[in-house]
């Protein structure tokens, strides 16, 4: 389920050539995730994760939120409606971008270190930054986190990532 807004105005000069570095990147999400977060949490829904992303259709601001009881498109409409404003008014020299608000769906990403351990048992992808025991990709059970290292069965062997080289994880079917 997906809400849509999209911002087109673009404010000051043309930002068309404007580097996008990692770090200014980095900076809008930081930026978009303290003012979305608490907003959020007063709905009764979880800021699961989010991205700022350059896409053939221009620039995408994604949020995915989460409830115990699931997301109902209502849901999304609403968190978008709210966190257009509340962007449109706090988040400055962003340039064009469209606005989606999502359930994170069955093949949810796992983020914080609480995921990793709340998801336990579940069937996970995980990649990381630099190879472990000589692959990056491992899809198996997730068996929790402690002390920052993820456990994960793999073919009924432990393999132990630390949280710090996983650069993706989802849910896996």
């Amino acid at each position: 389920m997906k809400g849509k807004r999209k911002k087109t105005e673009s404010r000051g000069k043309s930002q068309k050539h404007e580097n996008w570095s990692l770090e200014r990147k980095e900076k809008i999400i930081a930026r978009v995730k303290d003012l979305i977060e608490p907003l959020c949490e007063a709905e009764g829904m979880e800021l699961v994760h989010l991205e700022f992303q350059r896409e053939a259709v221009g620039r995408i601001l994604r949020l995915y939120i989460d409830s115990p009881g699931g997301v109902k498109l209502d849901d999304c409409v609403r968190v978008s409606r709210q966190s257009g404003d509340l962007l449109d008014v706090y988040l400055e020299n962003t340039g064009p971008y469209s606005l989606e608000v999502s359930s994170p769906g069955p093949s949810r990403p796992l983020v914080k270190k609480l995921d990793f351990e709340r998801f336990k048992g579940s069937r996970t992808r995980i990649m990381t930054a630099q190879p472990i025991e000589g692959q990056k990709n491992f899809k198996g059970v997730l068996l929790g986190i402690s002390d920052g290292i993820v456990k994960l069965s793999v073919d009924d062997k432990t393999v132990a990532i630390p949280y710090q080289e996983i650069t993706k994880a989802r849910l896996a079917d």
